[in-house]
């Protein structure tokens, strides 16, 4: 009997989560393409484009050492803040909705807090890596944490992004536990975080809005609650099978961002209960695959990539399913593989990459 083997099914699953991503990006964004655009294969072709140097990063990825990682993890962090930092700089980031998140090179545009997560992940991993018998120390391992996830939370802020500063702060915590870190030490940063997150809500009303959307969407449902109840009419009116692909409604002008933000919102009026269901057992899927790869992998670095890497593409599917289906305050945070945006998906496709090569390498030292 063949024994399972993680890396295989999960290069599988991914490659079939960014194909049916490129089809529902096909289905809701035809209209909001054409009337954004002025053509119906816009956001198609633009993430097609996406689609091909991801995969082909991926497998050129999934063949280097991903002990390269760890010699060269300060540089990759330094590259990634000169990139958030240049967003501060006037006339060089390109503002969306308010935010200025993207930078435009040409016809190219780059986010570079996409690009920072991945860096994140190799920097704190071959932090923690080195500090093994540290890491409760204050000076040694603690105050450098702190002063490491400030500065970033800075420039993630100033953006502003705060779905993606989440991101990253459950992205460090979990590495921090999973190395070793005291769980005293850990409640007291979900203390200090949440005391962060009300003074966040609390100096912009945007953010109270959403709060206040999130508890009552109806309170405003032409404003603030539009988005969230345009969601879950959605997802209601696919009820257990979907109206059949390409014949969602919400789509038309109703949903903001349907191939963004929205886009569960359209795969479940599509695909209906069933559909939006093996979604999610796909995603659980890529969590056991992930995990698994965790730990069995051969030394620290590695089983820490790799737990920050699943952590952060399973808290991204979170955020993106649970503000959709108003289990939590909308976010911004876009569905891993599946919704539209060329640097997410190219940055994710390489982590996975490195993912595989954790495992890969597991097996052949083994």
């Amino acid at each position: 009997m063949t024994s399972f083997n993680p890396q295989r099914v999960l290069l599988v699953l991914t490659i079939t989560l960014v194909l049916f991503g490129l089809l529902m990006i096909a289905s809701a964004g035809a209209l909001y393409s054409e009337t954004r655009f002025g053509s119906t294969w816009f956001f198609v072709l633009r993430q097609s484009i996406g689609v091909v140097i991801g995969i082909g990063a991926l497998l050129v990825v999934r063949r280097i050492d991903y002990h390269i990682y760890e010699r060269f993890a300060v540089p990759i962090l330094l590259l990634a803040t000169a990139l958030l930092i240049v967003l501060l700089i006037p006339g060089v980031s390109q503002e969306v909705y308010g935010a200025k998140r993207w930078l435009a090179l040409g016809p190219v545009t780059i986010q570079p807090s996409e690009i920072m997560k991945l860096a994140l992940i190799f920097y704190l991993s071959a932090f923690f890596a080195s500090r093994q018998k540290t890491m409760n120390d204050l000076y040694e391992t603690l105050l450098p944490l702190i002063v490491i996830m400030g500065g970033i939370g800075f420039l993630i802020l100033a953006q502003p992004d705060m779905g993606t500063l989440g991101v990253m702060v459950i992205i460090a915590g979990t590495l921090f536990f999973t190395a070793g870190g005291g769980l005293l030490y850990i409640i007291g940063g979900i203390v200090a975080a949440a005391a962060g997150v009300a003074a966040l809500i609390a100096s912009a009303p945007y953010r109270l809005q959403r709060l206040t959307t999130f508890l009552d969407p109806y309170s405003d449902p032409t404003g603030t609650g539009y988005q969230v109840l345009q969601g879950l009419i959605a997802i209601g009116a696919g009820g257990v099978f979907g109206r059949g692909f390409g014949h969602g409604l919400q789509k038309f002008n109703y949903l903001p961002e349907p191939v963004g933000d929205s886009i569960f919102a359209v795969i479940a009026e599509e695909w209906g209960f069933i559909g939006a269901t093996i979604l999610l057992l796909l995603f659980a899927l890529f969590a056991y695959c992930g995990y698994r790869i965790a730990r069995t992998a051969a030394d620290t670095f590695g089983r820490l990539v790799a737990v920050g890497i699943t952590t952060w593409i399973l808290t991204q599917a979170f955020f993106n399913i649970a503000a959709v289906t108003a289990l939590m305050p909308l976010t911004g945070i876009p569905l891993p593989l599946i919704s539209y945006g060329s640097t997410a998906l190219v940055v994710t496709l390489c982590g996975i990459g490195v993912l595989l090569n954790i495992g890969s390498t597991t097996r052949r030292t083994r």
